[in-house]
């Protein structure tokens, strides 16, 4: 057997190439929408990629199963109950993938026909690498999980690729799909029994390889590490303890991540499609260019530089995504859906920031400010610099005078908040700042703090941007709850 798993840190993403040596037949699962790595790893194992599994319709990211089925040819297969805009191949509970067995022709029954026992199998002789397909709703409600043998009757499987249902320390959030007529609550219900029924019937010994590993917005509390094992998880993960289904149902809605803005954009395209991914590199554009796109198109000048950099000059109404932070899911949350955008990203970063947006969907860059820093020099009257505070200057101010008018805002997330928080400090994610900028008054002092002054300075930036004049944040961020 081949098996490789694919991590990407900047989106806690992972994805995984599936083979039988024997037979060249491969599977990838959850792809990412540069392929080329896949491909090139595929062609060095003597593999040959037929088919394009998504465990669910992802919304933090832009899967790549069109870019595959059209550079291999491969069918895309989702879960059955799945509702797509383009052709695929449903997979049903209980059916067997098997990649030692020749593959289907194309006169033999379609999947989910009546073919007894093993419902939707490939066809001929059982034989090597094979994949079971469980049906785990909860997530979505056509989640699937993958389980693989080496061989289709080793009694411990290989492992089980778990998608978004299970993950190291965490279960998949089951509140994505609440504005699709799912309550939260039903979908956890849904989640609760397709681990207790499906996956935790599974031997102890059964490795997990997840969708996503710490950072994700699609958990709460996700593990750095990035495989386990059943036995690990019903024994550590907090989701998996003795407890009801209504007590797990109150345990997994309660203060999950805020969703980026950009969640509901992806999960629409990976459903309905979409074009595939330019790989061309980013054109440059001079100043005069760059301040007309924004005029006259409305496009986002994204600064995409260390935030030191940032701080110390940057242009006057631009916005700011660090690319060494989780510049594409922080760009998803300050950007809009759609918006054109420019970036001003440190000379030969470019085509990095690029690839990064690509892969959740913002395609819409019309170019690149080479040398920002040189720019910014030799157009003072439209550079700014940021105003960032010490923590310690902060704390001696506490609790704020009234009187000051300050707005201190606390940008993490609604569990951190939880865990404690600044005196007099208000809850407004960063992921949630775009649409509540109403709430903020800006004819008055902001401050904002994070933990790590990672997402507060791209805070500071978003209301600078629209037009708030006195913002400062927490240079270095704020570790609150504080030490005693």
């Amino acid at each position: 057997m081949h098996f490789a798993q694919y991590y990407l840190d900047c989106l806690s993403q992972a994805s995984y190439l599936i083979g039988d040596q024997n037979t060249g037949r491969a599977v990838l699962v959850d792809p990412r929408r540069d392929v080329d790595e896949y491909l090139a790893d595929a062609e060095a194992a003597g593999l040959r990629i037929e088919l394009v599994i998504e465990t669910h319709i992802h919304a933090d990211f832009l899967s790549g199963h069109l870019e595959v089925a059209r550079a291999t040819g491969a069918e895309i297969a989702f879960g059955a109950a799945a509702e797509t805009g383009f052709p695929i191949r449903r997979l049903r509970d209980g059916e067997r993938i098997c990649l030692g067995a020749a593959p289907r022709k194309p006169s033999d029954p379609e999947p989910g026909a009546d073919q007894g026992a093993d419902q939707g199998a490939d066809q001929g002789t059982e034989s090597g690498v094979t994949l079971t397909v469980l049906a785990t709703p909860g997530h979505t409600l056509e989640s699937l999980c993958l389980v693989v043998r080496e061989n289709p009757d080793d009694a411990t499987p290989f492992g089980v690729l778990t998608g978004d249902t299970l993950f190291v320390g965490d279960v998949g959030r089951p509140d994505l799909l609440s504005a699709a007529g799912h309550t939260p609550q039903d979908m956890a219900a849904r989640l609760h029994r397709s681990l207790h029924t499906k996956l935790l019937t599974l031997p102890d010994a059964t490795r997990i390889f997840p969708a996503h590993g710490a950072g994700s917005a699609c958990g709460r509390s996700i593990s750095t590490e990035t495989s386990s094992t059943i036995g690990d998880q019903r024994r550590l993960n907090y989701a998996l303890q003795p407890m009801t289904q209504d007590a797990f149902v109150r345990l997994v809605t309660a203060e999950q991540p805020t969703a980026p803005g950009y969640f509901a954009h992806d999960a629409a395209l990976n459903r309905d499609g979409h074009p595939l991914r330019d790989p061309a590199p980013p054109a440059p554009l001079t100043l005069v260019e760059a301040l007309t796109a924004r005029d006259e198109q409305g496009a986002a000048l994204l600064d995409c530089r260390p935030a030191a950099d940032y701080a110390r000059a940057h242009l006057a109404g631009s916005l700011h995504v660090g690319l060494d932070t989780r510049f594409a899911e922080y760009a998803g949350s300050v950007v809009a859906p759609g918006t054109p955008i420019v970036l001003l990203a440190a000379p030969g970063t470019e085509h990095e920031a690029r690839l990064r947006l690509a892969r959740i969907g913002y395609d819409r860059v019309l170019g690149h400010l080479p040398d920002p820093a040189g720019v910014l020099a030799g157009a003072p009257e439209r550079t700014r610099r940021s105003t960032r505070l010490r923590l310690a200057d902060l704390l001696e101010r506490l609790p704020l005078d009234p009187a000051d008018g300050i707005q201190l805002i606390d940008v993490r997330n609604p569990a951190e908040y939880a865990a404690g928080a600044l005196p007099g400090a208000r809850n407004i994610p960063l992921a949630a700042l775009l649409d509540r900028l109403d709430e903020l008054d800006p004819a008055r002092p902001v401050v904002l703090y994070c933990r790590s002054g990672n997402r507060s300075v791209i805070a500071a930036a978003l209301l600078e941007a629209h037009g708030f004049d006195d913002v400062s944040d927490v240079s270095g961020g704020c570790p609150v709850p504080l030490p005693a």
